[in-house]
């Protein structure tokens, strides 16, 4: 059953929305705000619809921080309707963008949609590397590598952002976020060094001046 959080603080849509996909046989769970959003996140799920105006946030800071750090779905659910609004949200990284008032059923359609992308994309296969998301575990040449908590996160940040540049200081926040304590820019050197010496060839090249990134010419 695919799971979704609902980042909404109007009670009404809340209720109404939980039912309705919960009714489509999905495991939903809400957040009214965005601290309480900041904890939920933390867990893994199948998509993250997303308000914008929140009382203590915003999704669009939200989205940005989620995309940090995880490959999650998020789709915009919000009463801004310009262009720019949109454009902003797309640009963020969310896959879709619905304006209230919404029909249900064209919400729950586009959800599927999303969902049925996602599932179908659980294996990254990068020559002859495989990064398996429900398992959270890596393969070379089909053998398992021992990996800890730290260098899974940061080899899926960068295998789920294939031709995309990871700037350092992105992955220096992850870092943070796993530990909960100081880090300087040496530790990432040291967990690029060993990841680089696991998966025993060139996948993660170094962008100089930015970050690292996975190039692959794979469509």
């Amino acid at each position: 059953m695919a799971k979704i959080l609902l980042v909404e603080d109007n009670h009404s849509i809340v209720k109404a929305l939980k039912y309705s996909l919960e009714m489509s046989g999905y495991d939903v769970s809400a957040s009214l705000s965005y601290q309480e959003s900041l904890i939920k996140i933390e867990e893994d799920y199948d998509l993250i619809i997303l308000d914008i105006a929140l009382p203590d946030g915003n999704g669009y800071d939200l989205c940005k921080k989620i995309k940090m750090t995880s490959n999650i779905p998020c789709l915009f659910l919000s009463a801004k309707d310009q262009e720019e609004d949109i454009v902003k949200g797309l640009e963020l990284g969310a896959e879709d963008y619905i304006t209230k008032p919404f029909g249900a059923k064209e919400l729950l359609v586009r959800i599927d949609k999303i969902i049925k992308r996602q599932t179908k994309s659980k294996i990254v296969n990068i020559n002859n590397i495989k990064l398996d998301l429900d398992k959270a575990q890596v393969f070379v040449q089909d053998k398992l590598i021992n990996l800890t908590p730290l260098e899974y996160k940061i080899i899926h940040l960068l295998f789920t952002n294939l031709n995309r540049v990871i700037t350092r200081e992105t992955l220096m926040h992850l870092i943070w976020d796993v530990n909960d304590n100081f880090v300087n820019d040496n530790t990432l050197t040291v967990n690029i060094k060993r990841i680089r010496e696991k998966l025993g060839n060139d996948s993660i090249k170094t962008v100089k001046g930015l970050g690292y990134m996975v190039e692959t010419d794979e469509k």
